[in-house]
C-alpha cells in the first residue's frame, strides 16, 4: 500500500504544501512572531522534509533531533496549536482526503513533547 507521502506526488507536492502554510505562519499573530529574524529558505526545507517524514516519505528525524532544534525558542502550546491549525488548512487547501490530514495531524501532535517548552 502506497504512503501518503507516495500517494499525493512526493517532495513536490509537499513543497506546495509548506510554502502555502508557510503564508499563513507568518501572517499569523499567534505563531508568525516565531519566526522573525529566520532563515525562511532553509526552514521551508526542514519543514518540507518532516511533513514528508510524517506522510510516510523517506526523511527521518528523531525526537532527539527535534528537541534539540526547537529547544532554544520556547515554544508555547498555544502556537504549536497554532501551527497545527494552519498545517490543517493548508492540507485541506490541497484537497487532502480527512482521513490523511488525520493521520498527518496524529502523526504531528505525537511529537509535540518534543517541539512545545515545558
Amino acid at each position: 500500500m502506497a504512503s501518503i507521502f507516495q500517494r499525493c506526488g512526493g517532495f513536490a507536492a509537499v513543497s506546495k504544501v509548506v510554502l502555502a502554510f508557510y503564508d499563513k505562519v507568518l501572517d499569523s499573530d499567534v505563531s508568525g512572531p516565531y519566526f522573525e529574524n529566520v532563515n525562511m529558505k532553509s526552514m521551508i526545507d526542514h519543514q518540507t522534509k518532516f511533513i514528508a517524514q510524517v506522510m510516510g516519505g523517506p526523511v527521518a528525524y528523531s525526537n532527539e533531533q527535534l528537541r534539540r532544534v526547537h529547544a532554544h525558542h520556547n515554544i508555547q502550546r498555544e502556537a504549536f496549536e497554532d501551527v497545527a491549525r494552519l498545517m490543517k488548512e493548508s492540507l485541506e487547501d490541497f484537497d487532502f482526503a480527512a482521513s490523511d490530514i488525520d493521520l498527518i495531524m496524529n502523526e504531528m501532535d505525537s511529537r509535540s513533547h518534543c517541539i512545545v517548552s515545558s
